[in-house]
């Protein structure tokens, strides 16, 4: 199994990240690349087609500001050995409100001639299991190159950003389109570095920012 580590960036890496991708534990056969760019989405496409282009696997996405074990590669492959396509670990937005970034919900609503975009976080999310969820973040997740491909084939650039969306709600909206299903395993926990690392107890405790 062949899986490409994509990390896109705009102009710098954290500390604390390098350290958390020095001990990462590989499964199988790995190769690394970075791609800078002010448009996050235009990173994530050059590095979509890099993985196509070099017939890998999976790819493995890790944003630059995240802090993880050094299993974190080995449990996403197991989920993905058991016949999944597309999983994150459970991720948190570092600014006020913290909450988990997985969505329950996610579309437009009418108002007059204008479509409103929405995005309605999984706050009663289930503790250390598998689960599926309308939409996530991509600081940290696993996904396989088939999936890419499909995505690529039917929609051009897979991370090219819908209205009002993110490139990473986007990605997942074409997911659901196409009838692929999008999971967390949020027994699989990462913190996101801000001026402190937010993480589930972040959260569960409310900390102010």
């Amino acid at each position: 199994m062949r899986t490409l580590i994509a990390m896109p960036c705009m102009d710098m890496v954290h500390t604390a990240f390098m350290e958390s991708l020095l001990c990462l534990r590989p499964a199988g056969e790995v190769a690394y690349k970075v791609t800078c760019s002010s448009l996050i989405y235009d990173a994530r496409n050059m590095l979509a087609k890099a993985a196509v282009d070099g017939n890998f696997d999976r790819i493995l996405w890790l944003d630059s500001d995240m802090v993880f074990q050094p299993d974190l590669m080995q449990r996403l492959s197991a989920d993905l050995d058991e016949g999944r396509e597309f999983v994150t670990a459970l991720c948190f937005n570092r600014r006020n409100p913290v909450g988990p970034c997985i969505y329950k919900e996610t579309g437009y609503n009418q108002n007059g001639r204008e479509l409103i975009p929405f995005a309605n976080k999984y706050l009663d999310y289930p503790e250390n299991e598998i689960f599926e969820v309308k939409a996530c973040g991509l600081a940290a997740a696993m996904m396989t190159t088939k999936l890419i491909k499909r995505i690529f084939a039917e929609y051009g650039a897979p991370f090219s950003p819908e209205p009002g969306f993110g490139e990473d709600l986007s990605f997942c909206v074409r997911c659901e389109a196409s009838g692929i299903p999008v999971y967390c395993d949020s027994s699989i926990k990462v913190g996101h570095v801000g001026q402190i690392v937010i993480n589930e107890q972040t959260y569960k405790e409310g900390v102010v920012l």
